[in-house]
C-alpha cells in the first residue's frame, strides 16, 4: 500500500490510499480509501507507518465487517437507469423516498422499522443521509404525494421521448387495511378474502410490456369500471397522448368506459363475460363450433370478436368442477353415516349443513338435496352440467380497432399482456413489496405508499427481466446482493470504510448481467436541503 497525491486544478490535491496488484503480466493499482479529509500530521504519520512495515493487502490490517452495501447500491443505480432518480431530484426528501424504495425491496415493514433497518445499511455512504426518524419519512411521503402528477408526467416524457406510445394496459385491485381510520378505507369487494376488513382500491396503468406509467388510489368501495374514465382523461391531459389502444380486463371496460373511449376516437381491447358469450351465441353472432385451440375472428356491427378455447384451461376447469362434485357426494355420505350411527343427530341440521356446503362450493345449479327417513339424497342435473361444460376454457376478446391497424394475433397478444399487470399486483400486494396490509391513516400517505411500491416494482421488473437467465429466485438474488458489505480497516487508530475488491462468483454474475459496478472508494454525498 502507498499514499498518492493527485493534483486538482481548482482544489487541494486528493490524497488517496492505494495498492498495487498484478493481473497476469500487467501491474495495476486500485484506490482503497480517500484520505483527503485527514489532517496533515495524520497523513505523514501514516506514510511513516507504511514505510516501516510492508503491508500488501487489507488482511494485514485490523479489520471488521461493516454495513450492507450491495443491495441498496444496485437499487440506486437502477433507479438512475430507469430515470426515477432524475424525476425525484437530489433533495433530502428525494433521498428519503429512495431509501423507502430500497426498504420496500430489501426489508418491507413500517416507517418505524426502516428507522432501525438503516443502522445495518450503508445509507450515509450511498444516499448521503446520516440520520432520520419517522417524522422525516412521513414528511418525505407528503412531499412525494404532492408532486405525484408532475413526477409521473416527467417520467413518461423522459422515458418515451421521441417514441409514439399508444397501447396501454390497465387493471385494478384492492388491499386490505389494519384499523378503521384510513381516510380512503371502505368496505367493498375484497379480493384478499379478508372478511371484516376495510380496504383501498388502486389501479395501475402500464405500457404494453408491463412497465408502470401511473398508479391511482381510490376509496375501497369503488367499482372497477368507474375508474376507466379517469384513466382515459389522465392519458389525454397529463400525458398528452393523441391516440390510445386501451386494454382492460373483462368487467373493466363497460358501457361508460367505452363511451369515453369513443368520444376521444380511441380504441379498446377487452374480454366479455360468460353470460355475454351465451347471449351472442343465442343471437347467432357466435357459434359454439367456432371455439377451437386456434384463434377465430368474427365481426359484427363494427365490433371484432376473437374466439379461442384454451385446452389447458378447459381441463383445469373440468378437474376443479369434478373435485367439487366429489366433495359434495362424499360429504353427503359422511352425513348419512352420522345420521345412521348417532341417534341424537338431527336430519334437519344435516340437510342444512349439506346445502351450505353446496352453496360454498358454488354448485347450487347442479345439486338439489333432500332428506327422508333420516337419509340424505342428492339429485344431479346432468343436462345442465353438460350445458355448463360446453364453454369450459372458452374466452372471447372484444375490440373496436380496425384489422388493418392490429391483426387478430396482435389483438390477442395485447390482451394476454394484461398478465404483466397481474404479476405487478401480486408483487406489489404480497411477495417483496407487501402493500397489504396498510397501516396509514391519511389519504395522501396512502397514495404515497402505493406510489413508492410502484417505483419499487419498476426496479424489480427490470431486475427480473435482466436476470431471468440466471435461474436464481428473485428473493435469493436480492439477498445475495445485500450480502455485499463494506469492510472497516483500522489505520493509525482510525477506522476507514472500504469495499471488498472481489466478490463471490454468484454475486459477480448478478452484477455483470445488470452491468453495474460498485465504486472503488466510499464517500458520502450530502443532498440539498429542499
Amino acid at each position: 500500500m502507498y499514499i498518492e497525491s493527485i493534483p486538482n486544478r481548482s482544489s487541494p490535491p486528493a490524497i488517496l490510499l492505494r495498492e498495487s496488484y498484478r493481473e497476469g503480466k500487467v501491474v495495476s493499482k486500485r484506490t482503497i480509501a480517500n484520505l483527503s479529509k485527514w489532517p496533515p500530521h495524520l497523513i505523514e504519520g501514516f506514510k511513516v507507518l507504511l514505510q516501516g512495515k510492508a503491508i500488501t493487502n487489507i488482511g494485514d490490517l485490523s479489520s471488521k465487517s461493516g454495513k450492507a452495501f450491495g443491495g441498496s447500491w444496485v437499487i440506486k443505480k437502477l433507479a438512475e437507469e430507469l430515470l426515477i432518480s432524475k424525476v425525484l431530484g437530489k433533495s433530502k426528501k428525494a433521498m428519503l423516498v429512495m431509501i423507502m424504495i430500497c426498504g420496500r425491496i430489501l426489508t418491507q415493514g413500517s416507517r418505524r422499522h426502516l428507522k432501525f433497518w438503516k443502522d445495518g445499511q450503508a445509507i450515509e455512504e450511498i444516499f448521503g443521509i446520516s440520520d432520520f426518524d419517522e417524522d422525516d419519512l412521513y414528511e418525505a411521503m407528503d412531499w412525494l404525494e404532492e408532486r405525484q402528477g408532475d413526477i409521473e408526467k416527467r417520467l413518461f416524457n423522459l422515458r418515451y421521448k421521441g417514441k409514439i406510445v399508444k397501447l396501454f394496459l390497465y387493471d385494478i385491485t384492492s388491499s386490505y387495511l389494519e384499523g378503521q381510520y384510513n381516510e380512503l378505507a371502505e368496505y367493498g369487494y375484497n379480493r384478499d378474502g379478508k372478511k371484516g376488513k376495510k380496504q383501498i382500491v388502486y389501479g395501475l396503468l402500464t405500457d404494453e410490456e408491463g412497465a408502470p406509467i401511473a398508479v391511482e388510489v381510490f376509496k375501497g368501495n369503488t367499482i372497477d369500471s368507474t375508474t376507466v374514465t379517469g384513466q382515459i382523461k389522465k392519458l389525454a391531459r397529463r400525458f398528452e397522448v393523441e391516440e390510445v389502444i386501451f386494454v382492460g380486463d373483462r368487467g373493466m371496460v363497460k358501457k361508460t368506459g367505452i363511451e369515453s373511449i369513443d368520444e376521444n376516437k380511441w380504441h379498446y381491447i377487452t374480454a366479455i363475460t360468460k353470460v355475454q358469450i351465451e347471449s351472442l351465441i343465442k343471437q347467432d353472432v357466435l357459434q359454439l363450433e367456432l371455439f377451437d385451440e386456434e384463434l377465430v375472428e368474427v365481426e359484427d356491427k363494427g365490433i371484432r370478436y376473437i374466439l379461442r378455447r384454451n385446452p389447458v384451461r378447459m381441463e383445469e376447469i373440468r378437474k376443479n368442477r369434478n373435485e367439487r362434485i366429489f366433495k359434495i357426494e362424499s360429504y353427503c355420505e359422511e352425513l348419512n353415516l352420522k345420521l345412521t350411527n348417532k341417534v341424537r343427530s338431527r336430519e334437519d341440521v344435516a340437510l342444512k349443513d349439506l346445502l351450505n356446503k353446496i352453496t360454498q362450493l358454488k354448485l347450487t345449479k347442479i345439486f338439489t338435496a333432500r332428506v327422508k327417513d333420516r337419509r340424505l339424497s342428492l339429485e344431479k342435473n346432468v343436462v345442465l352440467l353438460e350445458e355448463l361444460s360446453l364453454l369450459d376454457g372458452c374466452y372471447v376478446i372484444k375490440t373496436n380497432i380496425k384489422k388493418e391497424e392490429l391483426n387478430t394475433e396482435k389483438v390477442h397478444s395485447a390482451y394476454k399482456n394484461l398478465s404483466f399487470v397481474e404479476w405487478a399486483f401480486r408483487t406489489m400486494k404480497t411477495g417483496f413489496l407487501e402493500v397489504r396490509p396498510l397501516y396509514h391513516r391519511k389519504a395522501n400517505r396512502t397514495r404515497a405508499c402505493v406510489l413508492i411500491a410502484m417505483f419499487a416494482y419498476m426496479i424489480l421488473h427490470n431486475i427480473f427481466g435482466k436476470c431471468r437467465g440466471l435461474n436464481i429466485p428473485l428473493k435469493a438474488l436480492l439477498e445475495k446482493l445485500d450480502q455485499i458489505q463494506t469492510q472497516e480497516i483500522k489505520i493509525a487508530e482510525q477506522w476507514i470504510k472500504v469495499l471488498p475488491t472481489e466478490f463471490r462468483d454468484d454475486q459477480q454474475d448478478i452484477l455483470d448481467i445488470l452491468k453495474i459496478k460498485l465504486p472503488k472508494t466510499i464517500s458520502s454525498s450530502v443532498p440539498s436541503k429542499s
